[in-house]
């Protein structure tokens, strides 16, 4: 026979208005359900990325059918599509032995090992850290650039927002802009994916006469060409989308690749 002393400090034979066993359930239950969670999210995180990718490029090739001139345009080139290539982003340079499909920016950005520091002066976009090397998609037409398409992010109102700026020959002129993720407050912020407010950016230039980068979302009706009309309601959300522009244009973001663009083409 069982000594019921021994079996009452068994941890299942006690009571189930026993504190410690409700406690102990409770913290088995949720080391289970958390073990189980982190396992799916390793395991299907693969797919995940893929499905992702595969939304980018739907959504690229959505804006790019949407630019006047388009078909045309690569007829002429005879390209069937753009061209990916990978940039030093501190040197402005193509990285020649790298393949851009191999590169997992995000990876990079939040990898301790590569990941490079934005200095506070300059993170307009509150990023924090972005990876050392970004893809870009070129258009090319006699030796020179008739469109870039360049991946950009940032920090919304309560989200991170991501998406594909693509730049006219004159690597100022808007061609398009086209939100790939965002987690704006619904009716608000989220209307950033809305075509109508994205069919606002084609023509608005980015820098002024200077050079400066001065492009804006505005409250209220833009005035100009460097200002968007902003979202009612969503005024955080819209001046997030103009910094995290301000920020890849910039000098710690894909200026020094465009630069070069300028000053030499591919």
């Amino acid at each position: 026979m069982a000594d019921p002393t021994l079996s009452r400090w068994r941890f299942l034979s006690r009571n189930n208005d026993d504190p410690v066993k409700i406690v102990g359930v409770a913290s088995l239950t949720a080391v289970t359900c958390a073990v189980l969670v982190a396992s799916a999210a390793t395991l299907l995180e693969p797919r995940q990325q893929a499905h992702l990718e595969a939304e980018r490029a739907a959504r690229m090739a959505a804006m790019l059918d949407t630019l006047p001139g388009m078909g045309e345009l690569l007829a002429e080139t005879g390209a069937d599509g753009l061209t990916t290539y990978l940039v030093d982003l501190a040197s402005g340079q193509i990285v020649p032995d790298m393949a851009a499909a191999d590169y997992d920016a995000n990876a990079a950005a939040n990898d301790p090992e590569t990941a490079v520091a934005i200095p506070a002066s300059q993170d307009l976009a509150r990023l924090r850290q972005r990876a050392p090397l970004a893809p870009v998609h070129i258009l090319e037409r006699d030796g020179g650039v008739a469109l870039i398409v360049l991946p950009v992010s940032g920090t919304g109102y309560q989200s991170r927002i991501e998406a594909l700026l693509a730049l006219e020959a004159d690597l100022n002129t808007v061609a398009a802009l086209t939100i790939t993720a965002q987690g704006e407050t619904a009716g608000l912020g989220s209307r950033i994916e809305d075509p109508d407010w994205q069919a606002l950016w084609p023509g608005r230039e980015l820098a002024d006469a200077s050079g400066q980068i001065v492009i804006d979302v505005v409250r209220g009706q833009a005035s100009g060409p460097h200002q968007v009309d902003g979202i009612s309601g969503a005024t955080r959300t819209g001046h997030g989308v103009a910094d995290m522009l301000r920020y890849w244009m910039g000098p710690h973001g894909f200026g020094p690749f465009l630069d070069q663009l300028r000053d030499g083409g591919l």
